[in-house]
Protein backbone atom coordinates (compact mmCIF):
# COMPACT_ATOMS: atom_id res chain seq x y z
CA UNK A 1 0.00 0.00 0.00
CA UNK A 2 1.55 3.43 -0.85
CA UNK A 3 1.64 6.16 1.60
CA UNK A 4 0.96 9.61 0.37
CA UNK A 5 2.88 12.72 2.63
CA UNK A 6 2.03 16.16 2.48
CA UNK A 7 4.33 19.04 2.12
CA UNK A 8 3.60 22.98 2.39
CA UNK A 9 5.43 25.87 1.42
CA UNK A 10 3.87 29.66 1.74
CA UNK A 11 5.55 32.08 -1.00
CA UNK A 12 5.04 36.30 -0.08
CA UNK A 13 6.26 39.07 -1.77
CA UNK A 14 4.93 42.61 -2.14
CA UNK A 15 5.74 45.44 -3.61
CA UNK A 16 8.29 47.87 -1.93
CA UNK A 17 9.22 45.18 1.02
CA UNK A 18 12.95 44.44 -0.06
CA UNK A 19 15.35 46.22 -1.77
CA UNK A 20 15.49 43.97 -5.10
CA UNK A 21 11.93 43.14 -6.16
CA UNK A 22 13.19 39.98 -6.93
CA UNK A 23 13.36 38.68 -2.86
CA UNK A 24 10.39 36.84 -0.96
CA UNK A 25 9.78 35.40 1.77
CA UNK A 26 9.42 31.34 2.51
CA UNK A 27 7.55 30.52 5.24
CA UNK A 28 6.96 26.54 6.30
CA UNK A 29 4.43 26.02 9.30
CA UNK A 30 6.28 25.76 13.09
CA UNK A 31 9.63 26.45 11.10
CA UNK A 32 11.66 29.92 10.24
CA UNK A 33 11.17 31.70 7.49
CA UNK A 34 13.90 32.37 4.96
CA UNK A 35 14.36 35.90 2.72
CA UNK A 36 15.11 34.06 -0.78
CA UNK A 37 15.96 36.13 -4.11
CA UNK A 38 16.42 35.25 -7.25
CA UNK A 39 20.15 34.15 -8.25
CA UNK A 40 23.16 37.35 -8.76
CA UNK A 41 23.20 35.49 -12.25
CA UNK A 42 19.66 37.03 -12.58
CA UNK A 43 20.12 39.76 -10.64
CA UNK A 44 18.83 38.52 -7.55
CA UNK A 45 20.68 39.71 -3.98
CA UNK A 46 23.64 37.71 -3.63
CA UNK A 47 23.28 36.99 -0.18
CA UNK A 48 20.27 35.59 -0.01
CA UNK A 49 19.52 31.69 -0.93
CA UNK A 50 18.13 30.92 -4.22
CA UNK A 51 15.76 28.26 -5.82
CA UNK A 52 18.62 26.91 -7.33
CA UNK A 53 20.47 26.70 -4.03
CA UNK A 54 17.63 25.12 -2.33
CA UNK A 55 17.48 22.53 -5.24
CA UNK A 56 20.93 20.95 -4.68
CA UNK A 57 20.66 22.07 -1.31
CA UNK A 58 17.67 19.55 -1.38
CA UNK A 59 19.40 16.90 -3.40
CA UNK A 60 22.34 16.89 -1.58
CA UNK A 61 20.27 16.32 1.88
CA UNK A 62 18.56 13.75 0.48
CA UNK A 63 21.34 11.75 -1.01
CA UNK A 64 23.33 11.71 2.86
CA UNK A 65 19.80 10.86 4.76
CA UNK A 66 19.41 8.07 1.70
CA UNK A 67 23.26 6.78 2.40
CA UNK A 68 22.68 7.07 5.94
CA UNK A 69 19.12 4.95 6.22
CA UNK A 70 20.83 2.05 3.63
CA UNK A 71 24.05 2.29 5.73
CA UNK A 72 22.65 1.70 8.82
CA UNK A 73 20.62 -1.48 6.87
CA UNK A 74 24.04 -3.04 6.62
CA UNK A 75 26.21 -2.42 9.70
CA UNK A 76 28.10 0.56 8.32
CA UNK A 77 28.83 2.54 10.71
CA UNK A 78 29.61 6.20 9.37
CA UNK A 79 31.99 8.73 11.39
CA UNK A 80 31.29 11.43 8.60
CA UNK A 81 29.88 12.86 5.67
CA UNK A 82 30.75 16.09 3.83
CA UNK A 83 29.18 16.46 0.25
CA UNK A 84 29.82 19.32 -2.31
CA UNK A 85 27.34 19.41 -4.77
CA UNK A 86 27.36 21.55 -8.28
CA UNK A 87 25.18 22.06 -10.89
CA UNK A 88 25.20 23.13 -14.67
CA UNK A 89 21.77 25.27 -15.45
CA UNK A 90 21.29 25.73 -19.13
CA UNK A 91 19.15 29.04 -19.59
CA UNK A 92 17.87 29.20 -23.56
CA UNK A 93 17.29 31.83 -25.53
CA UNK A 94 13.79 32.08 -24.60
CA UNK A 95 14.67 32.80 -21.26
CA UNK A 96 13.65 29.00 -20.03
CA UNK A 97 15.88 26.44 -18.98
CA UNK A 98 17.06 24.14 -16.15
CA UNK A 99 19.30 21.70 -14.62
CA UNK A 100 21.26 20.30 -17.14
CA UNK A 101 23.38 18.17 -14.65
CA UNK A 102 24.27 17.91 -10.87
CA UNK A 103 27.55 16.11 -9.39
CA UNK A 104 27.49 15.46 -6.06
CA UNK A 105 31.01 14.64 -4.33
CA UNK A 106 30.18 12.73 -0.78
CA UNK A 107 33.46 11.78 1.54
CA UNK A 108 32.24 9.83 3.59
CA UNK A 109 34.66 9.16 6.50
CA UNK A 110 33.57 5.07 8.03
CA UNK A 111 35.26 2.94 11.03
CA UNK A 112 35.79 -0.86 9.43
CA UNK A 113 37.93 -0.45 6.05
CA UNK A 114 36.73 -4.40 5.55
CA UNK A 115 33.69 -2.64 4.69
CA UNK A 116 34.74 -0.13 1.94
CA UNK A 117 33.86 -1.27 -1.35
CA UNK A 118 30.30 -2.23 0.24
CA UNK A 119 30.46 1.43 1.89
CA UNK A 120 30.87 2.68 -1.86
CA UNK A 121 28.44 0.70 -3.43
CA UNK A 122 25.65 2.25 -1.21
CA UNK A 123 25.37 4.98 -2.95
CA UNK A 124 23.66 3.63 -5.94
CA UNK A 125 21.25 2.32 -3.78
CA UNK A 126 20.59 5.58 -1.93
CA UNK A 127 20.74 7.28 -5.55
CA UNK A 128 17.38 5.11 -6.10
CA UNK A 129 15.68 5.91 -3.28
CA UNK A 130 16.12 9.46 -3.00
CA UNK A 131 12.93 11.35 -3.09
CA UNK A 132 14.51 14.55 -4.53
CA UNK A 133 16.67 12.34 -6.93
CA UNK A 134 13.43 10.35 -8.00
CA UNK A 135 11.65 13.72 -8.39
CA UNK A 136 13.92 15.76 -11.15
CA UNK A 137 14.50 15.03 -14.95
CA UNK A 138 18.40 16.42 -14.75
CA UNK A 139 21.17 13.70 -14.59
CA UNK A 140 22.53 13.24 -10.92
CA UNK A 141 26.36 12.34 -10.86
CA UNK A 142 27.80 10.78 -7.81
CA UNK A 143 31.97 10.54 -7.68
CA UNK A 144 32.19 9.39 -4.06
CA UNK A 145 35.51 9.29 -1.69
CA UNK A 146 35.76 7.07 1.16
CA UNK A 147 38.03 7.72 4.02
CA UNK A 148 38.97 5.11 7.01
CA UNK A 149 38.75 6.36 10.55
Amino acid sequence: MKKEFHFEVHTQWQKNQFVNPKTHTSTIDGKESINVSAAREFKGEPDKRNPEDLLLSALSSCHMMSYFYVCQQEGIEIMGYKDTANGILELHPDASGGFKTVQLNPVVTIKNSDQKSLAISLHEKAHQLCFIANSINFKIKITVKINIL
